[in-house]
């Protein structure tokens, strides 16, 4: 596998759509030497259909947006307090398939709870981690264009739950939970986004990573120019 270093940008609050077309340009114009990268943000209230996404899931979304996205899967729910992280990977260079990419993020959110001293474990009927209770505390959604991966995965830490009771995630019908009802650790997204990043890089293969933090997404060019 490939020894390349992994981009990690700690980002803030980031606009849903802004991310989407960004994650998407990224991938469209990338070279061969181009970067993998993670990006790791919050987003504000926006439900997010998929494209196995059906109306009748959504039960009643009220005040808060309905956005269609590329991504696979059903619906789901993106607030502050959840922490995003959008694998941009180059996986014919990694040597990855969609199923190891996917057992690679799951592996990530079990390791990740486990410092938590939170059980997790995955589902191969329905991607995702799942705590002992059968509550799903993490999503997954991904899509592949020119060989490379986008989206990622929703990590629910410290958010306000109330959202979930207004669709059917994932189409499942599972209760949804987060990492500070199962943990008597303190926990805050930036403590765990950090964790995350440990694990993703061990389950993905990176031997090295570099920290880019800024408040927002930096201009498509200044993406595709780090290495």
């Amino acid at each position: 596998m490939p020894d390349q270093t992994l981009i990690v940008r700690q980002l803030g609050t980031v606009d849903y759509t802004d991310s989407f077309t960004a994650m998407r340009d990224y991938t469209d114009q990338r070279s061969a030497s181009s970067a993998d990268q993670l990006w790791l943000l919050e987003h504000p209230p926006v439900f997010t259909q998929g494209q196995a996404g059906r109306a009748d899931y959504l039960l009643a979304p009220g005040d808060i947006p309905v956005v269609q996205s590329d991504r696979g899967g059903h619906v789901t729910y993106h607030g502050p307090g959840q922490l995003t992280a959008y694998l941009l990977i180059d996986l014919r260079r990694r040597g990855l398939g969609v199923r190891d990419l996917v057992s690679a993020l799951e592996n990530a959110i079990v390791a990740t709870l486990a410092e938590f001293g939170v059980a997790g474990a995955a589902r191969r009927d329905a991607p995702g981690v799942y705590t002992a209770d059968g509550a799903k505390i993490a999503s997954l959604g991904l899509r592949v264009r020119r060989g490379c991966s986008y989206h990622g995965l929703n990590f629910n830490v410290d958010m306000a739950m109330q959202p979930w009771q207004r669709i059917n995630p994932c189409g499942l019908g599972v209760p949804m939970t987060q990492l500070c009802e199962q943990t008597e650790q303190a926990v805050t997204v930036t403590a765990t986004a950090q964790k995350l990043t440990d694990a993703l890089a061990d389950s993905l293969g990176y031997s090295s990573w570099r920290r880019i933090a800024s408040a927002t997404l930096p201009p498509l060019t200044e993406l595709l120019t780090d290495d």
